[in-house]
């Protein structure tokens, strides 16, 4: 008698997103497990967007800053490079030069730069804030309206300013980032006040928090778990968004991407370290169930496209 594989089916399904307009693309969907598509139905591969920022990376580490030597003071030119030479499928633009403690540039700034990136590229964009929660919420509301109708992803809304960012969201016809602080019950608990205000839970993307390799990765990955679990073996509407990992921003502040090799001969090479550190952090957000992710150094980016390739075989 043949040997039948044991296949685990689920009541529930993550929600398909769409964004962009010139060159749409789709992630999530599934109604598995990551990457089980032995079990049920995977219609999308994850998928990975370029950061770039509104002002150069001067904080970057060399390692990633020199791959964009030349046009990463002007985000326009760096969204085309990442466009045109790296083949992004999707560009995440951090208006980090709007922080209070950077040169706390303006609304008006900002829509400047979002409107300049947008005329200039086809792929879908994630439009940043800062992370400054007062301050957030006069940018995202300017750019929202600045970017109305281009089917963008909008973040990250949080417990302290999600009221006038999901209103801009909804008003400008974008998707948007909820992000809590690495607790599920604060996650459904943001997700559930976001969309009682009439915010579609069906464009909501989930950002539980990242973290980096060696710096706290198991429970942000067992986060994520419990969020896809809730979402797929209960069939929980509101923990059933596609989940982000932010990953760039977490891994190239850690001593592991900035330590030289004069420093700390024994960890081998700093450019082969620092890129593997951003693939394996990446690789484990997969795992433990992102649909998207938002990277910097594009070898890091290969390494990942490679590792869903022969994972959605």
């Amino acid at each position: 008698m043949a040997f039948v594989a044991p296949k685990e089916t689920f009541s529930g399904k993550v929600f398909e997103v769409t964004i962009g307009t010139d060159k749409a693309i789709s992630f999530g969907g599934e109604n598995v497990l990551p990457f089980h598509s032995f079990e049920g139905t995977v219609p999308h591969r994850p998928v990975i967007a370029y950061e770039i920022q509104d002002v150069p990376p001067e904080d970057w580490p060399e390692t990633v800053r020199s791959v964009y030597e030349g046009v990463s003071s002007d985000p326009v030119s760096w969204a085309r490079f990442c466009e045109d030479k790296l083949n992004a499928k999707a560009i995440a633009l951090r208006l980090i030069g709007t922080h209070p403690d950077r040169e706390n540039k303006g609304p008006e700034e900002a829509k400047k730069v979002v409107s300049d990136v947008l005329s200039a590229i086809k792929v879908p964009l994630i439009i940043l804030g800062s992370n400054h929660v007062e301050k957030d919420s006069e940018v995202l509301v300017a750019v929202a309206e600045a970017a109305k109708d281009r089917n963008c992803i909008i973040g990250k809304a949080q417990e302290g300013n999600y009221k006038t960012i999901t209103a801009a969201a909804m008003a400008h016809n974008h998707k948007l980032i909820a992000m809590s602080e690495l607790d599920i019950n604060l996650s459904k608990q943001l997700n559930i006040l976001i969309t009682q205000m009439g915010f579609p839970k069906e464009r909501l993307i989930t950002d539980p928090m990242c973290s980096a390799l060696g710096y706290g990765i198991e429970y942000t990955y067992s986060v994520m778990e419990r969020i896809r679990l809730a979402a797929l073996t209960q069939n929980d509407a509101v923990m059933q968004p596609p989940l982000l990992g932010d990953v760039g921003t977490y891994v190239w502040k850690v001593k592991e991407t900035q330590a030289s090799e004069t420093e700390l001969p024994s960890w081998g090479s700093l450019k082969e370290r620092s890129i593997t550190w951003e693939a394996v952090t990446a690789a484990a957000m997969l795992v433990a169930g992102a649909e998207l992710l938002i990277m910097r150094h594009p070898e890091a980016v290969v390494a990942v496209e490679r590792f869903i390739d022969e994972l959605m075989q």
